[in-house]
């Protein structure tokens, strides 16, 4: 599996780790130019190590649903196009605001990822692809509501947490749902769950059928 141009493999205190050129947003490691992308930090760094094909290409357009203090979003904007930022939280939005100061490809949205009606003016459709991080429930939801901004051979790059969705119930039966709302829109490519970086988490890669 090839990395996004802009992703690239970088020694850290001896370790080969992902890494993108940019400025450091939440106190990671550097090396020169380069920040380290902490897989344990981010799921879309997690899907990247596990080997996932996520289809992410440099240059491509994004919206990230789910943005929060902008860890992973600010490493998609090193590699990515127009990378469209959405954050439900007032907190959290404020340090993505800190990390869009530096980015200028990175568009901070206030916005809740459940209403996509309320950012539509402002988010270009025919993107590249969504990538979503979304801590509640209905998370499925959230990605059938966004299918409108992709492109026909766009790519929904999702991770979905089994928690937020019942705390009670088998992951493996959320997920099972999860994939079952989502082949209504999406034909699923791949799947995979990101441990050890993440547990009860599984990672989606689909296209809109």
């Amino acid at each position: 599996m090839s990395l996004p141009d802009g992703v690239v493999r970088r020694e850290f205190d001896g370790e080969d780790r992902l890494a993108t050129r940019g400025t450091p947003v939440y106190g990671e490691p550097t090396d020169g130019e380069w920040r380290l992308w902490d897989a344990r930090r981010s799921k879309l760094g997690a899907m990247l190590e596990l080997g996932m094909d996520t289809g992410l290409a440099g240059g491509d357009s994004v919206l990230y649903l789910g943005a929060a203090s902008g860890t992973t979003v600010s490493h998609v904007a090193d590699f990515a196009g127009p990378t469209y930022a959405v954050e439900f939280a007032s907190r959290p939005a404020r340090d993505l605001l800190d990390a869009a100061a530096d980015r200028e490809r990175l568009f901070p949205l206030v916005k809740d990822a459940r209403k996509p009606e309320t950012y539509a003016h402002v988010v270009e459709s025919g993107l590249d692809a969504v990538v979503q991080d979304v801590a509640t429930s209905g998370q499925a939801r959230v990605s059938t509501l966004n299918r409108r901004f992709l492109a026909e051979d766009g790519r929904l790059v999702a991770a979905y947490k089994a928690r937020s969705e019942d705390v009670t119930a088998d992951p493996d039966d959320v997920f099972d749902d999860v994939l079952a709302e989502l082949e209504a829109e999406f034909e699923i490519l791949e799947t995979e769950r990101l441990d050890p970086f993440h547990d009860d988490h599984l990672g989606v890669v689909a296209t809109p059928k």
